[in-house]
């Protein structure tokens, strides 16, 4: 039998008995997440009347509720209705406000991306997308809620900025940031399960990736969710005496190509990691980045190959893909062996025969 879902009074849910920690709590899903965005607004907005939010039938399970309640005239609430919402964000925009639109990343970046390209960039007005769940962390609900192509559509829009959070820090200080950006942002945010990557909104730098360890072997690149496994990653690659640089690109657009070009001349190879496909996401920037400056440092992309991702929990679907400590590591690892044969990686190097053995395990 279902437990009746209650409200706390900061107006979250209750759902203290629907806990699965091993799929993000599928049942009581928003139980427990911080995504930074609802506090962070609603103290912005005290200062700014500009600024306006939307959302779309996702009020709890993105914690926009803290900013509804302190800003109740300002809260606009959409229903299933994501690409009005957006229209109607851009004319909000031509009228003086600054408004901030949440929704799944699948249903803005997928669903609504034509709105992005016309209502938003075309004209270049003010508006901030918030896209949560990105990548595979809605597991169990499939395809249809799987963000997986949006850094690779969206990097294509004209005077669109893109920017990839890891952690709710990082969320606090891109917000902060960018009130006064002109054109509009596609914030590409997880699940609100990111363990700290930061612990101070200013050690971000929005005009360049930020370095967070010092290897002498492998560059890591990491943007997202990935940036806390990659670093998980890199510890357990010391202890074999593999040096790791673990680099936070969270800006993918303007994509930082100088910078990226500089570290990564400084290694023997790069491996990019990435909870998308690796067809024009963070290891194709990547590898343009290198091209265009000369650089001839071998490129590893990590992520998901040309495939929709199968139906699991989040958390077993990050190790069916190779996308934990345990898969980073593995391929790292694989990429430093090869390197001492030849310069060239061109087969996967998270297998079919890695992806066998999780579901082996789990059965």
């Amino acid at each position: 039998m279902r437990t009746a879902m209650t409200f706390s009074p900061d107006g979250r849910r209750n759902a203290a008995d629907l806990h699965d920690s091993s799929s993000f709590d599928h049942v009581g899903r928003d139980a427990g997440a911080d995504f930074a965005a609802g506090r962070v607004l609603a103290d912005l907005a005290d200062a700014d009347p500009r600024i306006v939010v939307g959302c779309a039938d996702l009020t709890y399970v993105t914690r926009l509720s803290t900013f509804g309640a302190r800003h109740p005239r300002r809260f606009l609430y959409y229903g299933i209705s994501e690409r009005n919402m957006i229209g109607a964000a851009a004319g909000l925009a031509t009228t003086g406000h600054i408004p901030y639109v949440c929704t799944f990343a699948c249903f803005s970046a997928i669903l609504a991306y034509e709105n992005i390209r016309t209502d938003l960039a075309y004209p270049q007005v003010p508006v901030r997308i918030l896209a949560t769940h990105a990548g595979i962390s809605m597991g169990f609900f499939g395809t249809s809620h799987h963000a997986t192509e949006d850094i690779a559509a969206l990097r294509a829009v004209a005077g669109l900025t893109v920017l990839s959070p890891c952690d709710p820090v990082a969320t606090e200080a891109m917000l902060r940031a960018t009130v006064g950006h002109d054109g509009p942002i596609y914030f590409r945010i997880g699940r609100g399960r990111e363990k700290a990557v930061y612990t101070d909104p200013t050690q971000l730098r929005l005009d360049r990736p930020t370095t967070l360890t010092q290897g002498g072997d492998v560059l890591l690149l990491a943007t997202g969710v990935m940036v806390q496994e990659a670093l998980a990653a890199a510890a357990t690659l010391a202890t074999d005496g593999i040096g790791a640089t673990v680099v936070d690109v969270h800006t993918l657009k303007p994509f930082p190509r100088t910078v990226i070009a500089e570290l990564a001349a400084a290694h023997s190879s790069v491996v990019t990691v990435e909870e998308h496909t690796i067809e024009g996401g963070l290891g194709t920037l990547t590898v343009e980045a290198l091209a265009a400056a000369g650089v001839g440092t071998p490129v590893h992309k990590h992520g998901l190959r040309d495939e929709f991702a199968i139906i699991g929990p989040p958390t077993h679907l990050y190790q069916y893909y190779g996308l934990d400590p345990h898969g980073i590591a593995t391929v790292v690892r694989r990429m430093h062996e090869h390197r001492a044969r030849t310069p060239l990686v061109s087969e996967p190097l998270w297998t079919p025969d890695d992806r066998a053995a999780v579901l082996a395990a789990r059965s």
